[in-house]
């Protein structure tokens, strides 16, 4: 279990497990739907099972890429530590659960899990041939807040929308942050991505763009739920994060290009949706 921990890197999920959270409280919240412990149990099995697919299915295309770049060669199968059939299998057993989870939960959720389960794997293949890889990445991502609304609701609703493409866009944004590393390497392997194709100037640029598209994702739900002061406090920490990481990453330094990925952007989503938490149960409570 230790080495398929290691091979979906779990503490990953910080960046999509808080806005689905968000978006199932939002439903709860927002309608008459009550809250309901199975239903809540399911969605986080199926962000987990979702989560376990595409990273490892990530890990299993790439394998071979993985092996000629400095930088993954110790990623679990290229260091031996999986097999490329154990990775395909654990990639099969999670899809299959995903689904057979979504049966659980109500019939638009079902109908719609093999989109998701589309969306999530392709991304990997993306790098091969198109510098857009990274609004793929994030597009899957995005998926958490309207499906975990969609279970509780099973419906579409306007700012659970708005959410998605909050994490689109963020996530988008510092993927492009986090290839800077391997800008050389994808030029030299024929791989692409926004730093390839753009320089690494540009592509920060880019990323400025999308992060501030981000920030207003964040700021319009102002205009259609009842929100407090805490929710206030969750996006301007949230926007002070994306800030952050771009004042740590420079053209001529991408020293610190890991701890603007994991660490700042951790923070802002845990912290953001702890925010949204606390805002959801006083408007609720009180």
């Amino acid at each position: 279990m230790k080495k398929y921990f290691s091979l979906v890197l779990f503490a990953h999920s910080i960046f999509a497990l808080p806005f689905a959270l968000i978006g199932f409280f939002l439903g709860v919240t927002t309608t008459t739907n009550p809250f309901q412990w199975h239903l809540f149990a399911l969605v986080i099995l199926c962000m987990v099972f979702a989560r376990n697919s595409a990273m490892a299915f990530n890990r299993y295309l790439d394998r071979n890429i993985d092996s000629k770049n400095p930088r993954t060669t110790m990623r679990d199968i290229p260091a031996g530590r999986i097999t490329p059939t154990q990775a395909l299998t654990f990639v099969m057993i999670n899809c299959i659960l995903f689904v057979a989870t979504t049966a659980f939960i109500n019939p638009l959720c079902l109908y719609l899990s093999p989109v998701a389960l589309f969306v999530i794997l392709f991304y990997s293949y993306t790098k091969r041939f198109t510098a857009l890889c990274h609004l793929v990445l994030g597009l899957g991502l995005s998926l958490a807040p309207i499906g975990a609304y969609i279970a509780v609701t099973g419906q579409f609703s306007l700012v659970p929308v708005l959410y998605s493409f909050a994490v689109l866009f963020w996530v988008s944004g510092f993927d492009i942050i986090y290839a800077l590393q391997d800008e050389d390497f994808d030029r030299a392997e024929h791989l692409h991505s926004i730093p390839a194709a753009l320089g690494i100037k540009n592509a920060l640029r880019l990323s400025v763009v999308l992060h501030v598209c981000s920030a207003l994702c964040v700021i319009i739900p102002l205009f259609y739920v009842s929100f407090g002061w805490f929710y206030d406090a969750g996006v301007l920490f949230f926007c002070a994060m994306l800030v952050y990481q771009h004042l740590l990453v420079k053209p001529t330094d991408l020293s610190k290009v890991n701890r603007a990925f994991m660490t700042t952007n951790g923070y802002a989503s845990v912290i953001f949706a702890v925010c949204f938490l606390a805002d959801a149960f006083i408007r609720t409570h009180f």
